[in-house]
């Protein structure tokens, strides 16, 4: 692990906490701006913490330093824009809970307070620790490099078990930096999980998608796993334990199946796909790819395990996971068609009929995001190399320029009007009986598109 170097720090960084310091006060480095320095990362976000000051002290120096934004009345939370950067700048501050959920807290800033009991009311070892960048004095009262190095993700104090949001914050920093869950950690998790109802959608969602964006999705699971909120979604409970045939899949059951598959769709969507939510739709579909499996698994009278119509069965279970995660619309109507024609690959070649038919049920999803759910899946076998058994498709699909999209209707409501036919819903029935026939390859061209209304519209 690098060693903390501040001039990985931003210089603007550096002269906000000077002026602070200039003004009487001292400004820390806090959170996850330690945590990505000893990563050997740039903070992106950094976040300052200042002591030394009253609140109008501080937010007298804070105007002459750029643009300011109260944020967080209750939290003495303030965000800085300076040379293109957004710094967040907060008094420190205890917090004493006041009932049940993520925000029944009674805060207290006070900027004489000791920095280690400030510390207390952090989440995880790995973002307590504090930086002054004007000199490089190291605080680590809670062992955080160490457990950063270890792979440890470790409550602060018992503090932790006041906020169930955490446990889902545990869920995609394991995921972001390959972490496992301190065993004690676990037991507050669990205490946790009455109080997950507490949640809004809107952050349940927002630690997912962080989730969808880490390098190491499978870690999350782990998390989620082994602190007991699994069971908040009974689509992916039922994974463990389903079992699978072992001539297909030597690595075990659908649980452990789904997690090496939501890691290869991270390499893939790294390679492929750097579009946001691009991403997220392949890491989802991932996710949600065998959804329908523990509803038809079976093992035949030959002794072999089958899961007959589990894509088509996984639409629904797919469905009602992303609406209790709070994803917007977007990512299911991506998601569900992806799940549906996951196998299409395994029952026919790709024609060309095949592949536009493909591309048209798949909309808004493409060809492209279906042949890297599919590679997914496929290496997503250990010890099985992974593989590309839907690459076939994809190419041809780029010979007919369908990759990425349906092809566009040849057929229009000008011809039709053209031809003499007046608005109506029979417009409109033609139009899809012509569109169906594109797709077949009887049209292939407009002047087979206007030959064809034609016959139509002369056969009466």
């Amino acid at each position: 692990m690098p060693n903390l170097d501040i001039d990985h720090i931003s210089p603007t960084v550096v002269d906000v906490c000077r002026t602070f310091a200039d003004a009487g006060g001292r400004a820390w480095l806090v959170g996850g701006s330690i945590r990505d320095l000893l990563l050997g990362q740039i903070p992106e976000d950094p976040d300052i913490e200042v002591y030394g000051l009253q609140p109008g002290d501080l937010h007298q120096t804070l105007s002459k330093l750029g643009k300011v934004e109260f944020v967080g009345q209750q939290f003495g939370i303030f965000k800085l824009w300076k040379n293109d950067l957004c710094i967040d700048i907060a008094l420190p501050r205890t917090e004493q809970k006041t009932g049940i959920g993520h925000k029944a807290f009674a805060v207290t800033s006070d900027p004489d307070i000791d920095p280690e009991k400030a510390s207390l009311r952090r989440d995880f070892t790995i973002n307590a620790m504090m930086l002054d960048p004007l000199n490089g004095k190291f605080l680590d009262f809670h062992g955080g490099r160490s457990d950063l190095k270890a792979g440890i993700l470790r409550h602060v104090s018992q503090a932790f078990a006041e906020d169930p949001l955490r446990v889902l914050r545990g869920m995609q920093f394991a995921a972001r930096y390959r972490l496992k869950l301190d065993k004690d950690t676990r037991i507050l998790c669990q205490e946790l999980l009455p109080e997950a109802e507490t949640l809004s959608k809107e952050r349940i969602w927002c630690e997912w998608q962080k989730w969808a964006h880490a390098p190491h999705p499978s870690f999350g699971l782990n998390v989620l796993n082994e602190s007991g909120w699994l069971q908040l979604y009974p689509q992916l409970a039922a994974l463990k334990g389903c079992v699978q045939d072992p001539g297909w899949h030597p690595e075990g059951d659908v649980w452990i199946h789904t997690r090496l598959v939501v890691d290869q769709a991270v390499k893939i969507a790294e390679r492929c796909h750097p579009g946001d939510e691009a991403r997220e739709s392949l890491i989802f579909a991932a996710l949600c790819h065998d959804l329908g499996k523990p509803a038809t698994t079976f093992t035949h009278e030959t002794r072999r395990i089958h899961s007959t119509g589990h894509s088509e069965a996984g639409e629904e279970p797919a469905r009602v996971f992303l609406a209790a995660i709070g994803a917007p619309k977007r990512i299911s109507q991506y998601v569900i068609p992806l799940i549906r024609e996951h196998l299409v690959h395994l029952h026919g070649q790709p024609t060309s009929r095949a592949v536009r038919r493909l591309s048209a049920r798949l909309e808004p999803a493409s060809i492209e995001l279906w042949e890297s759910l599919v590679e997914a899946d496929a290496s997503g076998r250990t010890p099985l190399p992974p593989a590309r058994p839907a690459l076939s498709w994809l190419e041809k699909a780029r010979q007919m320029a369908v990759q990425n999209s349906k092809p566009e209707p040849l057929a229009t409501g000008r011809m039709l009007l053209d031809l003499g036919m007046k608005q109506g819903p029979k417009m409109g029935r033609l139009l899809t009986q012509a569109y169906e026939a594109q797709l077949d390859g009887k049209i292939n061209d407009v002047s087979d598109a206007r030959d064809w209304l034609s016959r139509k519209l002369g056969s009466g």
